[in-house]
């Protein structure tokens, strides 16, 4: 999950001259049944497993999306909501966000279900991921832009931008206390 490109999310160019594909064109479910390989030591389903669905179904997303392969950047606010345990039918759900020039937020909706029951399931987790196309060399590719289609996809958009803007702020403060404290003469 921890794939290096660069620069991550500093990718405003316009894209223009790529059409752009509707957030439902690449939208999809992963769903997997808990089994008792997947616990950890309370009997509880393992965050890094649900993690790794989280990471499989945004990945699916991502390179629908861009049309190739995509790989994790980083991944924001993963949630944990309730516990997942054995018997659990979890359902991930991931569409794009918001794109830039290489890179994609993908948002992410765990669910789960108990496998004999017919209640509705309960979101368990959430997460957003960023995600930047490459090529063949691993070098980063341009995406097409999401076109978001209904009032939540909208709303959806607007907080990717916020998230965004927040990682940028977050990555220049931390360069600059890096360069203070090098010029300081601390070498952390």
């Amino acid at each position: 999950m921890t794939d290096q490109v660069t620069p991550v999310d500093s990718d405003t160019s316009d894209t223009s001259d790529i059409p752009g594909k509707p957030t439902s064109a690449s939208r999809t479910t992963l769903s997997h049944i808990m089994s008792h390989n997947d616990t950890n030591l309370l009997g509880t389903v393992h965050g890094g497993v649900i993690m790794k669905l989280v990471d499989d179904a945004a990945g699916a997303v991502a390179g629908r999306h861009s049309g190739g392969p995509a790989v994790t950047a980083s991944m924001d606010e993963m949630a944990f909501l309730e516990p997942v345990r054995v018997g659990d039918l979890v359902h991930v759900k991931a569409q794009v966000n918001w794109t830039g020039r290489t890179s994609m937020e993908v948002g992410v909706r765990v669910l789960a279900e108990r496998w004999n029951e017919s209640a509705p399931p309960t979101q368990v987790g959430s997460a957003y991921l960023v995600f930047a196309a490459v090529d063949a060399d691993g070098k980063p590719r341009r995406v097409p832009p999401v076109l978001p289609e209904t009032d939540r996809d909208r709303r959806r958009y607007q907080e990717a931008q916020i998230r965004r803007t927040h990682r940028l702020s977050r990555r220049r403060a931390i360069m600059e206390l890096r360069e203070r404290r090098a010029a300081e003469g601390f070498d952390d």
